[in-house]
């Protein structure tokens, strides 16, 4: 499927309370000591970059009506002097920034569910964006959010480009990626699952029925999970002592059309695979589709295991066995993350993976050769 390229990132808020109540704000006044270092500074920054004082304000403040040249010179300055936003100054609005690369399925909404629950607690609404596919979000997302100033901003299978962390970063804006689309580095909080021990999982509960050629469905060679899933079915594979048939393994893109169509591609081999691993639930349900167009039964002619048992796992016929991610749950623990590190500014980067389980339903049976 070909990304979508939109000049902006689309944005829209999704309320966590049904009333909002006012929100305090308390103002401290420094003591004139501490104003004449931070105004010696930043008259400092603005002689540099051979601007004004006010148009310093201006980019420390998220401020748009500053040229993109100016704004560059000038936070490269401000990372430079180590100048931050005191957290007296940093009054943060009551909002959760939720950036996903794609919001189109029900995947997304196990994940809006999880930073929900948490910002309800936490008297927080949620604001919504959608990158359109790409890795990271448009260029006038960054100063958006600096403009918002929320509590903090949590990417799902996103990340940020360089200026745009030093943006946050100057800002005081604490960002917590999840499930993140590569290596985020070591000095990213990021949430994550064990998607090659899932991979492992499924791969070894469709062996362990006896199957011999099992296909896959991949999801984007670019993102992290699903390679890290892809190496789980190789190890269950390799471990086993049955060769890794390239030919099985299909690209795909986490996308329902996707396994349909690469499902037709698997089960019309006249050695098809008597299984199948699909990357995640929605091409797993495009493999079903593709099965019932070929007169294929499941289980007795097919087994499939999906990836992430999303609540239409369970609606299907049959029941679809999958790998649970736990997607709320992780979607949780990124929102508690960004909200400590709000409170807590400058505490260390935190790598958190929760354990994925394989759920065992109605779609995966013994191979027809073992049933004769």
């Amino acid at each position: 499927m070909t990304a979508r390229e939109p000049a902006e990132t689309r944005t829209t808020e999704s309320e966590s309370r049904s009333t909002t109540s006012e929100t305090r704000t308390t103002t401290t006044t420094a003591p004139a000591a501490g104003r004449s270092a931070q105004t010696a500074t930043l008259a400092e920054i603005a002689r540099e970059a051979g601007v004004s004082a006010p148009t310093v304000s201006k980019v420390l403040n998220g401020r748009a009506d500053v040229a993109p040249a100016t704004r560059t010179r000038v936070e490269e300055l401000l990372r430079a002097h180590g100048y931050r936003r005191r957290r007296a100054e940093a009054s943060r609005s009551p909002l959760i920034d939720l950036v996903f690369h794609e919001l189109e399925s029900a995947w997304a909404m196990e994940v809006i569910r999880g930073v929900e629950n948490v910002a309800r607690d936490a008297g927080l609404s949620v604001v919504l964006s959608e990158s359109a596919g790409r890795l990271t979000p448009g260029r006038t997302w960054a100063d958006q959010v600096a403009a918002r100033r929320p509590h903090g901003v949590i990417l799902v299978l996103s990340g940020l480009d360089e200026s745009q962390r030093a943006l946050l970063t100057s800002r005081s804006i604490p960002f917590v990626v999840m499930d993140p689309a590569g290596d985020p580095g070591a000095d990213v909080p990021s949430i994550g699952a064990t998607n090659w021990q899932g991979g492992l999982a499924a791969t070894r509960h469709l062996i362990d029925l006896g199957h011999r050629r099992i296909g896959a469905i991949t999801g984007p060679s670019r993102m992290m999970c699903s390679r890290a899933r892809l190496d789980g079915y190789r190890a269950a594979l390799e471990t086993a002592g049955l060769p890794v048939e390239q030919d099985l393994i299909r690209p795909g893109d986490f996308h329902h059309e996707t396994g349909y169509r690469q499902g037709l591609e698997l089960l019309r081999r006249p050695d098809r695979p008597t299984a199948v691993f699909a990357g995640n639930d929605l091409q797993a349900l495009g493999l079903y589709e593709a099965a019932r167009e070929l007169g294929l039964r499941i289980p007795e002619d097919l087994s499939v295991v999906g990836f992430d048992d999303l609540p239409v796992a369970r609606w299907v016929g049959p029941p679809l066995t999958t790998v649970r991610q736990p997607l709320t749950e992780m979607a949780e623990a990124a929102a508690k993350l960004v909200l400590d590190l709000a409170r807590e500014e400058g505490a260390p980067a935190t790598r958190v993976e929760l354990a994925t389980s394989l759920v065992v339903r109605s779609s995966t049976g013994e191979p027809p050769a073992v049933q004769r």
